[in-house]
């Protein structure tokens, strides 16, 4: 009977480790699942551990961060020890579960790294950091597995988790009748962040861009998801400081991308789930001064966008920091929006992302990954 310790880090990871519990228990239901996690591990029949709640630590600063993280090190160096696990899966979260990675390996076990960080953006060099630590790494992004397998670490690409999450069609007219929208007419999307601070950054920006946009066309309609991170105490004041009418959808993020014509969105794993729904799109992002400054010093890459990554080109317009203004983006919306070839042109494009990103299955596969280590 394998043993299996998942550790997950924010909401997303909790999500990724349910989908891939499940997968472990269709594959072998004498598998124990053990985790450190949230509700949706715990829904699909992994035993949390008490005590420890996520490990993300986000909105705490100070002394209260440093003793919250200390106190995490040494509880998880504890479990680690506890019992003689025939696997530890640790999900995304590269700012803690790297680190716990250390703790793992040195317990002598073995340590497989589903979702992997995103190292290779900021310095490739660090790849041999991720080799001393993990056995197994599962990834998700079709470039990232020879990255990994010229440090001479071995690693499968199981496609992206979002062809699973994505529905193959969507009935448009059907999800206006739902979202109360007229049956006819252009429909634009603002997808703000999942995080506090992205909404308050970019929603005014997007909202600016809307205006100027209805002003042009006024039977324009927006649409906005909601991310359940996001709460309506911190959406509504924002929506109000622009005459715009904005339909809000909790949680059906895929959904409101299929009933738009253009997603207008903010950086992230959004882009490519518009790329798999197939809705064109602009993408905007800024952050504080400093913070941007290092991050270019920092970056190893020509694009931040995760679907123009993928597509190793520039198939989407990314509007970063000083360019992210309404005008620039109202610019592009409208640019793509009235050109029929640019617009055509794009969503070829992102069809060829969607196609470069797997088949679905991606649980499934990632499930059998860790069952061959467990019995390796």
């Amino acid at each position: 009977m394998p043993k299996v310790l998942i550790i997950s880090g924010e909401a997303s990871g909790d999500l990724h480790g349910a989908n891939l519990a499940r997968a472990l228990k269709e594959l072998d239901p004498t598998v124990a699942l053990v985790g450190v996690g949230g509700a949706a591990m715990k829904a699909a029949g992994v035993r949390l551990v008490e005590g420890f709640g996520h490990l993300d630590i986000m909105g705490l600063i100070g002394i209260s961060a440093i003793r919250a993280v200390i106190k995490r090190f040494v509880s998880m160096r504890r479990l680690l020890r506890s019992e003689p696990w025939d696997a530890v899966v640790f999900i995304d979260n590269p700012g803690l579960n790297l680190r716990y990675a250390w703790f793992a390996k040195a317990a002598g076990l073995k340590v497989i790294y589903y979702i992997a960080p995103q190292i290779w953006a900021w310095n490739p060099g660090r790849m041999k950091y991720i080799q001393q630590r993990v056995d197994q790494v599962i990834v998700i992004l079709p470039f990232e597995a020879e990255l990994y397998r010229r440090v001479g670490l071995p690693c499968t690409f199981v496609g992206h988790p979002l062809l699973d999450a994505v529905a193959p069609h969507y009935d448009r007219a059907g999800l206006r009748e739902r979202f109360q929208l007229k049956p006819a007419g252009r429909v634009v999307a603002l997808l703000p962040g999942s995080r506090s601070r992205e909404v308050q950054s970019l929603l005014p920006t997007l909202l600016e861009a809307a205006e100027r946009l209805m002003r042009e066309h006024p039977e324009t309609q927006f649409i906005l998801a909601q991310a359940s991170t996001i709460s309506d105490d911190l959406l509504q004041p924002l929506l109000q400081q622009r005459a715009v009418p904005v339909t809000i959808v909790k949680e059906q993020a895929s959904e409101v991308m299929a009933v738009a014509d253009l997603v207008l969105v903010a950086s992230g794993t959004a882009t490519l789930q518009a790329a798999v729904v197939g809705t064109p799109m602009v993408l905007l992002y800024r952050t504080d001064r400093l913070t941007y400054r290092l991050a270019r010093l920092l970056i190893r890459v020509p694009w931040i966008g995760l679907v123009n990554l993928v597509a190793g080109r520039p198939v989407v317009p990314e509007l970063i920091q000083d360019e992210a203004t309404g005008v620039r983006l109202y610019e592009e919306a409208r640019r793509l929006l009235e050109n029929s070839l640019a617009y055509d042109e794009m969503k070829q494009a992102l069809a060829s992302v969607k196609s470069s990103l797997g088949e679905p299955g991606a649980s499934q596969r990632a499930a059998r990954v860790v069952l061959d280590v467990c019995r390796a």
